[in-house]
């Protein structure tokens, strides 16, 4: 069963909201299993005017970070359930984070997350983000949900 999202049914899920929201689509979704996302990236951003004015890049740990957005959204439709005041989605652990192109306004992201394990509420994926078809960035992401103290 493959799952598509809008806007409207990602802010449901997840708690991010303007500037910080980096998921615009999902393209397609197989809860427990993977997701493909997408992320429009323009000259609007907040970020664009303070990093390099005159060579607009996207900053890596944004692009890490639209990464764990798409793995938090399949968490969340994996495990039936949405961010709420109770809990937090944290970051447990990043490795073999590579960038291999720069992303500038005018490109679109295609974010490809597949869950590798599931733990006791600890969550490891495989990550990478592709522009044109090119690779542009890969990472494994370690995710975990806690309640709020």
């Amino acid at each position: 069963m493959s799952i598509q999202m809008d806007i409207n049914e990602i802010t449901k899920l997840l708690p991010h909201r303007y500037p910080f929201l980096l998921i615009d689509r999902v393209l397609s979704m197989e809860p427990d299993k993977s997701i493909v996302a997408l992320k429009n990236v323009t000259i609007n951003e907040p970020f664009f005017p303070g990093h390099y004015p005159h060579y607009p890049v996207m900053p890596g740990v944004l692009i890490i970070e639209a990464m764990a957005q798409a793995a938090a959204l399949l968490s969340f439709k994996s495990m039936g359930a949405g961010a709420n005041e109770k809990s937090v989605y944290y970051f447990a652990g990043i490795d073999g984070a590579r960038f291999k192109r720069p992303i500038s306004p005018g490109d679109q992201m295609i974010i490809k997350v597949s869950l590798i394990r599931s733990m006791r509420g600890l969550f490891k994926f495989s990550a990478v983000v592709e522009v044109d078809g090119q690779l542009a960035a890969e990472a494994e992401l370690m995710c975990t949900v806690k309640a709020v103290p």
